[in-house]
C-alpha cells in the first residue's frame, strides 16, 4: 500500500455527497437537515496477522498487517456511510465521525456517522 491508500474515502466529484467533520462548508447553506446516517461494519482478524502482530509488538514498529485492516475496514463503513445519505436524498454529510470498539472479542466495530443534509451555494 502506498500513501495514498491510508488517506481518506473518496471525494464528492466520485461519489455525489461531501462528507466533512465540520458544521458548514463555506460558500453553501443547508437548505434541510435530513437527519443522522451512519455505516457500520465489523471485522475480524485472521488468525495470521494475530500471530504476525503479536511478534510484531514484542520488537516494536507498525503493525502494517492491521493498519491496512483498518484502513480497509473505515473506507467499507464510509461507503456504507454515503450510500444511506444519497438513499435518503442527501447531498452532504455533515459532522461525520468514526467510533471504533471491541465487538464480542472477536473483532473490530468500525462505525462512520453525520449528520445528512442538503446543501445548496450560499447566494441561491
Amino acid at each position: 500500500m502506498g500513501i495514498e491508500d491510508y488517506g481518506g474515502g473518496p471525494g464528492a466529484e466520485q461519489t455525489g455527497v461531501l462528507v466533512v467533520t465540520t458544521n458548514d462548508v463555506p460558500g453553501y447553506r443547508v437548505e434541510r437537515v435530513i437527519g443522522e446516517v451512519f455505516g457500520l461494519t465489523v471485522r475480524s482478524r485472521h488468525l495470521g496477522s494475530q500471530i504476525g502482530a503479536g511478534l510484531k509488538s514484542m520488537i516494536g514498529g507498525e503493525l502494517k498487517g492491521l493498519t491496512k485492516t483498518l484502513v480497509e475496514t473505515r473506507n467499507q463503513a464510509m461507503a456504507r456511510l454515503i450510500d444511506q445519505a444519497k438513499a435518503r436524498g442527501a447531498n452532504a454529510v455533515l459532522m461525520m465521525r468514526f467510533d471504533v470498539s471491541e465487538a464480542a472479542d472477536v473483532g473490530t466495530e468500525v462505525c462512520a456517522y453525520g449528520t445528512a443534509v442538503i446543501l445548496v451555494p450560499a447566494s441561491a
